[in-house]
């Protein structure tokens, strides 16, 4: 399988992304020269690990039967001091709201999200510690 996008650069340090039929924009921080047209490439990779971690969870409790009301998932990261900045620590904070929910369900599925499903998780392993914690919410 192969992914595509295409990136155009609009002014100054923004640029606009075609991916998979859907528009995004890009711009740097304001320190370097960006206007605030978008966010900054590298924090989607943020996003893209929540989204990724997120999807396998979801996948694995519907199989399990888990049912929950609420799910958000919270991902922090840290960049290093030197360049080239890459993440060097992410936190993944797996939220949970329900009346019926099950710890052990939820660890393993979360557990397996990041060690065999989440492909994004193993991309960031390589520079990256990746830590979480899961919290559960009547």
């Amino acid at each position: 399988m192969t992914d595509q996008t295409t990136v155009q650069w609009k002014e100054n340090m923004a640029f606009d992304v075609e991916l998979e039929g859907h528009a995004l924009k890009f711009d740097a921080s304001k320190e370097f020269g960006g206007s605030g047209y978008g966010p900054k490439p590298k924090s989607l990779l943020l996003s893209a690990l929540g989204g990724c971690t997120g999807m396998d969870v979801v996948s694995m409790l519907k199989k399990m039967r888990m049912p929950f009301d609420e799910f958000k998932i919270d991902v922090t990261g840290e960049l290093s001091s030197e360049h080239p900045k890459v993440y060097e620590k992410i936190h993944i904070a797996y939220r949970f709201k329900g009346s019926a929910l099950d710890r052990t369900k939820i660890e393993r599925a979360v557990e397996l999200s990041q060690t065999q499903y989440c492909g994004v998780t193993v991309m960031l392993a390589h520079t990256a510690k990746i830590t979480y914690d899961i919290e559960l919410q009547a």
